[in-house]
């Protein structure tokens, strides 16, 4: 397959500049009928245990099928599409990374078996630069996880760029459902940087803690007799006490995230989908249509839930760039919201983090902001998802990098973002 590809691109810019999204590529199929069959009658009982608790091949599918697994809601493209520019750059291909078996080319090291990343993307001032799909096939849109929690901070600050909203005041001021649970009163801010105080983490997953619960009331969990109808009961509904104070400590939870998507359906009087239609993927001249896991009532899940090619991810990436131009006439993500988040961030939050992970201790780091994990002293700003997908931006550098994966059975893959921030650290320096 890869040296069909080969031929298809030499051939191609032998007569024209070579676009992505030209379907110049032959079509081939990611899955047999058989295999569509054995991995639906893999899951696990619904009734005893939570779809995504599968790892190594079963992840890697079922990660990559998620609409054929379950009900999604559309996220909506609009317009021509805008292409991307093929500038291949082989020096990303034959840079040597570092890992337990002495130095590897990239691109060998994301085919061996040290990696689980099924695709890689990388543009540079707009153009590919670089673009590998190791276990995928280009045209799939697998689930980006946690990388969907940046579309709803992303809203909120668009929202706050036109005074529709003030970060400053109480969750329970947009959302008055909110006034007798125990985000009463911590600020929409607290809850964007993770903040809140509030005893709902991701880290404590155990059947009947309050994360679980809310997970469940999305159908992304075993569902209990306690478990609330919809998210917005549970959350309206949520009083497990609190760990800190708001603006404490950094504590990841999906909860917030929900909270924020809930506060943009409000505003915006539309789905959360239709709120990301509307303000993004129909301004950024996508390929396709996205969609989000919505398996109970239509609801998105919005603290993890979106599915898209990984040429699109890159271009909502180009968004908070120089580059957007290539993409979208219009200027979508504010120098208000770029500066918030690279420079208006609070040390304190991950210094003081309820379950350090490194994060809080490493001298690269500066701060988290606005649900992505961390900006980086070279002001990287990154989103990254719990099975080894990312989206990373230097806005500076005008970069963007995106990549998916999944989690081997025995969890030994080597993490690409390290090797990624050296390579482009290296190769497109400040």
């Amino acid at each position: 397959m890869k040296f069909l590809l080969a031929l298809v691109f030499v051939y191609s810019m032998c007569i024209t500049p070579l676009f992505a999204n030209s379907n110049r590529a032959p079509f081939i199929p990611s899955s047999s009928v058989a295999e569509t069959l054995e991995q639906h009658q893999r899951l696990p009982n619904p009734a005893d245990e939570v779809w995504w608790v599968p790892q190594g091949k079963d992840m890697m599918w079922n990660n990559k099928n998620i609409h054929q697994l379950f009900p999604t809601v559309n996220v909506y493209r609009n317009g021509p599409v805008q292409p991307l520019a093929y500038k291949l750059n082989n020096e990303i291909d034959n840079f040597k990374v570092t890992t337990p078996q002495g130095k590897l080319a990239f691109v060998d090291f994301l085919e061996s078996d040290l990696s689980s990343n099924m695709a890689v993307v990388i543009l540079h001032k707009g153009d590919i630069v670089f673009e590998h799909y190791a276990r995928m096939q280009e045209y799939e849109k697998p689930i980006w996880w946690s990388v969907t929690k940046v579309f709803a901070s992303t809203l909120i600050a668009i929202l706050e760029d036109r005074g529709q909203i003030d970060t400053n005041k109480p969750v329970d001021f947009y959302l008055p459902e909110l006034q007798g649970s125990d985000f009463k009163g911590v600020t929409v801010r607290n809850v964007l940087d993770m903040a809140s105080g509030i005893d709902c983490s991701d880290g404590n997953y155990a059947r009947g803690t309050c994360y679980y619960e809310y997970e469940a009331s999305l159908n992304d969990a075993v569902r209990s007799n306690n478990t609330a109808s919809t998210p917005y009961e549970a959350l309206a509904n949520m009083k497990p006490g609190r760990w800190a104070d708001q603006g404490v400590g950094f504590d990841y939870s999906g909860a917030n995230t929900f909270v924020l998507s809930w506060i943009v359906e409000r505003l915006m009087a539309m789905p959360f989908q239709d709120a990301v239609t509307k303000e993004l993927w129909h301004k950024m001249g996508a390929e396709g249509d996205a969609s989000i896991f919505a398996a109970r009532y239509g609801i998105a899940l919005s603290s993890g839930g979106f599915l898209a090619k990984a040429r699109d991810m890159a271009r909502f990436g180009l968004l908070f760039t120089p580059s957007y131009k290539k993409v979208s006439s219009e200027k979508v993500i504010s120098d208000r919201y770029l500066d918030m988040i690279i420079n208006k961030g609070r040390p304190e939050l991950l210094a003081n983090a309820r379950f350090a992970d490194g994060d809080s201790a490493d001298p690269e780091i500066k701060h988290n902001s606005y649900q992505w994990d961390v900006v980086y002293n070279n002001n990287d700003i990154y989103k990254g998802g719990w099975a080894g997908q990312g989206l990373l931006i230097n806005h500076e550098r005008d970069l963007v990098a995106v990549y998916l994966g999944y989690i081997k059975e025995d969890g030994s893959e080597l993490a690409v973002l390290p090797r990624l921030r050296e390579l482009l650290k290296t190769i497109y320096p400040e």
